[in-house]
């Protein structure tokens, strides 16, 4: 008979597996879909791995957002931290979006990511979002801010599974 943890490790393994087989079907957007969303767009240029910080709080609602003049819509999360209402930009909306987080409305949350500065005001480039302690939405390499939208189906699938 298993155990109670490695239940639960078998678990959260195959929920991770669903999530990442879920996202690499999301992976396949439009270039339409993509505007300005490159590796070597102006908007990505903004993610500075080199001063990554954290934030905690609590989703206040998600919205739609053009990041950039002439880009494509992004998902973006507004966070309550501490009083503080801090808008969380998270991906292109044809690679998630609220729906396809796996976090909603009320849900405490830790986010990890990269400060810019867009048109004057000061928003949160996340890399993953953490919902309590075994669930993650992961959006881009911490160490370089690789974006999982640009990311072929299988670097996905890989990245997914990865702590």
């Amino acid at each position: 008979m298993k155990s109670l943890f490695q239940k639960m490790f078998l678990f959260c393994t195959v929920v991770s597996l669903m999530s990442s087989l879920h996202i690499s079907s999301l992976y396949a957007g439009s270039a339409k879909d993509m505007k300005g969303w490159g590796n070597d767009d102006e908007y990505n240029k903004l993610y500075n791995p080199r001063e990554l910080d954290k934030l905690r709080g609590t989703v206040l609602k998600f919205k739609k957002v053009t990041p950039l003049s002439g880009m494509s819509k992004a998902t973006v999360l507004v966070l309550d931290d501490d009083g503080d209402t801090i808008n969380v930009h998270l991906c292109p909306v044809s690679f998630a979006t609220p729906k396809d987080t796996g976090i909603k409305r009320g849900d405490r949350v830790k986010i990890k990511g990269s400060w810019a500065e867009i048109d004057g005001e000061d928003v949160f480039l996340a890399s993953k979002v953490k919902k309590g302690e075994h669930y993650q939405f992961k959006v881009r390499l911490t160490k370089d801010g690789t974006p999982f939208w640009n990311m072929s189906a299988e670097q996905l699938a890989f990245e997914r599974t990865q702590e």
